[in-house]
């Protein structure tokens, strides 16, 4: 018979056998799982069973073994808190659910970071006693891995994209891959754009000398893991640099930097352009696993993204410059050719080439010129007056061996130098460093030089020099233009004065003034003229006229007609007699040209009793207007045709008069068709009033004067189309000087 103590222990073994065999069920279920499960049994923890997966997290090898107590075989778990933690669940019975509970595993240089999903759940016998502690996970450090993987990369990405420095997201690359593997030194090298050598990208956790030391490093065989790489455009696997051939130029820096292994990957642009290199270096000798090339592979092709979109951004940025430049330049040349075709001589248009040098292409600029077999400098500019005196006051040497402005006047061909010109000057005091001297050319020949000194801090490259070329092209064009421009007035002014009477002559009984203002800057020779002169028997011959055109046709012409006019007025009483030889010799000069026409009025005066005795003709031009010595103001009227038209002209010669103080003004069209701005022309009406407003008494040339500056006040500074010419005869006693 069984007693019932007996019966209680039987039933108690039997429910602790059920127990134990469900553990075995559950690890045989886990055996092949990657889920890890352990059974604990006991207040130690003493572990009873447990599958592959929880021996292969825990560190393998030694750890291999059951009947221990779980603190006694990790024992790293107890300062963690999760012996701790065992133990509640222990004594209360209740589960305790982990999530992405952070272990470390292992001490030492084994020790590792993982993360797991976990349950601490009570054993129970058939009582309902806990007998022990059933733990089940997962580890979830390679998708927590994952997941920081994806949270950086997306980071990066975000920072690529809203074009953050290449330089800040190299930098935060290789922190953040040091964040997810600590035992992991990351660097990246940018390729120059030969792919020739590498330079330091981004290396925050190496130290400075290392990252100095290999900035700049050639890519080739035989030049570490990197420059390799680089090289071979594969990853280049070193595991123990201490012994790998690779490492044979670095070996001492990289023992200095602590370096022990480096995996290299090679940055490359979607077209196969090397980009640079990413490495992974370790303080230990070591073999990646497939993980961490995966790693490097991952971040390299980010990393390429960033420096492609860097280089795109950077020839983006250059590009513009390039255009902004084009633009600059272009605005200057315009602006400088405004300035240089402004209506100036030769030596303001070298002056104006001087200033418009210094301070934008150069500090300091001096302008010379060849006069007379010698150079002789014309202007100069400099940041101050003191600068400029010395500039402006120093003459080129005289031998082409001391001077570049001589070498440069006789080859024709710029010259450059990256240091003080040679032969004296005031180069020390101005502290020049180098210089640029261009030829002025005309025809291919020089006729002067520009010179552009540097100082400290700035300095000439190809952009500068050829803008400065193409300044003193435009300006040595200009400068041909302003000297020819000069000559062609010069000879106009001549040619015209040869025209003109210099000296009205004295003639008894009258006074004589004239007037004569060419439009613009009288560089074409006008078509207006007069003269007066003698014609042997005790009268005098005045004649006052406009050729049709300009130039020197008309310079010839008027010639023509003064110079006819004085060979036959001494032979020919009769002044419609003259006017016809005149327009006889228009005609028959190139009878087979239409030379235009002329228009004219001519005449003889002589001294009366009672005044001037005037005997005129009209030919085709304005009326003549009589003033009396009551100041009032008629028109002479007398008919008569255009000359030189091959039509003879019906003349008609007019006699008059002119009693004492009475005046003869005879004109041009241009007075009385000039005009102002948006006004009418001055007109033969406001052309009498200003005759009638001189004061009484009034001299011929108190009249021309009168007339003169009513013309200028209409005006008001606007440039005449034509020339204005006048001949006032006032009769009364000769002025003891004339006008």
């Amino acid at each position: 018979m069984t007693t019932e103590p007996e019966r209680r222990l039987t039933r108690e073994a039997r429910r602790t056998e059920a127990t134990s065999s469900d553990d075995r069920d559950l690890a045989l279920l886990f055996g092949t799982s990657t889920a890890l499960f352990a059974s604990l049994v006991g207040p130690a923890h003493v572990l009873e069973a447990a599958n592959p997966a929880f021996f292969a997290a825990i560190g393998g090898g030694r750890r291999v073994r059951t009947g221990v107590p779980l603190a006694e075989l990790m024992p790293e778990l107890a300062a963690q808190g999760f012996i701790d933690l065992l133990d509640q669940v222990y004594r209360s019975g209740e589960r305790h659910v982990g999530r992405d509970a952070r272990v470390v595993v292992g001490v030492g240089g084994d020790a590792r970071e993982a993360y797991f999903d976990f349950t601490y759940e009570a054993r129970r016998d058939a009582g309902g006693n806990v007998m022990g502690v059933r733990v089940i996970g997962v580890e979830t450090t390679q998708a927590k891995h994952a997941r920081r993987l994806a949270a950086e990369q997306r980071a990066l990405l975000e920072q690529i994209a809203r074009q953050a420095p290449l330089r800040e997201v190299l930098d935060g690359m290789c922190r953040s891959i040091e964040e997810l593997a600590p035992e992991v030194i990351v660097s990246v090298l940018l390729a120059d754009p030969d792919g020739r050598h590498l330079r330091h990208g981004a290396a925050p956790s190496l130290p400075d000398f290392y990252n100095e030391a290999i900035d700049g490093i050639a890519t080739g065989e035989g030049a570490g893991s990197c420059g390799t790489a680089a090289h071979r455009r594969r990853t280049v696997i070193v595991s123990d640099i201490a012994t790998d051939p690779l490492w044979k130029d670095f070996r001492d820096l990289a023992g200095q930097a602590g370096l022990a292994a480096c995996w290299s990957t090679p940055i490359l642009a979607r077209d196969g352009d090397l980009l640079g290199t990413f490495a992974m270096y370790h303080r230990t000798p070591r073999v990646p696993q497939e993980s961490d090339l995966a790693l490097a592979r991952v971040f390299a092709d980010t990393a390429a993204l960033a420096i492609e979109r860097h280089h795109a951004e950077q020839a983006r940025l250059a590009a513009d410059a390039r255009e902004k430049a084009a633009r600059d330049d272009l605005a200057f040349l315009l602006a400088a050719s405004t300035a240089l075709a402004g209506r100036l001589d030769e030596r303001q248009t070298l002056e104006r080439l001087a200033a418009l040098c210094s301070p934008v292409l150069a500090p300091l600029a001096a302008v010379d010129v060849v006069e007379a077999g010698r150079v002789r400098r014309v202007a100069a500019s400099a940041p101050t007056e003191e600068a400029r005196d010395l500039l402006a006051r120093h003459a080129p040497a005289r031998d082409a061996q001391d001077d570049a402005v001589l070498r440069v006047l006789a080859s024709g061909l710029t010259e450059v130098a990256r240091r003080t010109p040679t032969g004296p000057g005031p180069w020390r005091e101005l502290g020049v460093t180098g210089y640029v001297c261009i030829p002025l050319l005309d025809r291919g020949r020089a006729f002067g030089a520009l010179t552009l000194l540097s100082t400290d801090g700035h300095s000439f490259d190809g952009h500068r020099i050829a803008l400065a070329e193409e300044l003193a092209r435009r300006a040595a064009s200009a400068a041909r233009n302003a000297r020819q421009y000069e000559q062609r007035a010069a000879l106009a002014r001549d040619l015209q004065t040869g025209l003109l009477l210099p000296d009205l002559p004295d003639i008894p009984g009258a006074q004589l003034a004239a007037f004569y203002h060419p439009a613009g800057e009288g560089l074409e020779i006008g078509g207006d003229f007069y003269d007066v002169f003698a014609r042997g028997d005790g009268s005098w011959a005045f004649i006052l006229g406009d050729v049709c055109g300009r130039g020197a046709r008309a310079a010839t012409t008027t010639a023509l007609v003064r110079h006819t006019a004085r060979a036959v007025a001494s032979l020919l009483d009769d002044p419609v007699d003259v006017v016809k030889a005149v327009d006889k010799a228009l005609n028959e000069r190139y009878s087979q040209q239409n030379n235009g026409f002329v228009t004219l009025v001519y005449g003889h005066l002589a001294p009366t009793g009672d005044g001037l005795a005037v005997h005129l003709v009209r030919a085709g031009h304005t009326l003549p207007l009589l003033r009396d010595a009551d100041h009032r103001v008629d028109a002479v009227d007398a008919s008569g045709g255009l000359l030189g038209i091959g039509i003879p002209p019906r003349l008609a010669a007019r006699r008059l008069t002119l009693g004492p103080g009475a005046s003869l003004l005879l004109y041009t069209d241009g007075l009385t068709e000039c005009r102002a701005d948006d006004t009418e022309q001055y007109g033969d009406v406001r052309l009498a009033k200003a005759l009638a407003a001189a004061p009484r008494g009034s001299s011929a040339a108190d009249i021309v004067r009168t007339i003169a500056e009513d013309v200028r006040g209409f005006v008001d500074g606007v440039d005449m189309e034509d020339d204005q010419a006048a001949l006032v005869i006032t009769a009364g006693p000769p002025e003891p000087g004339r006008d």
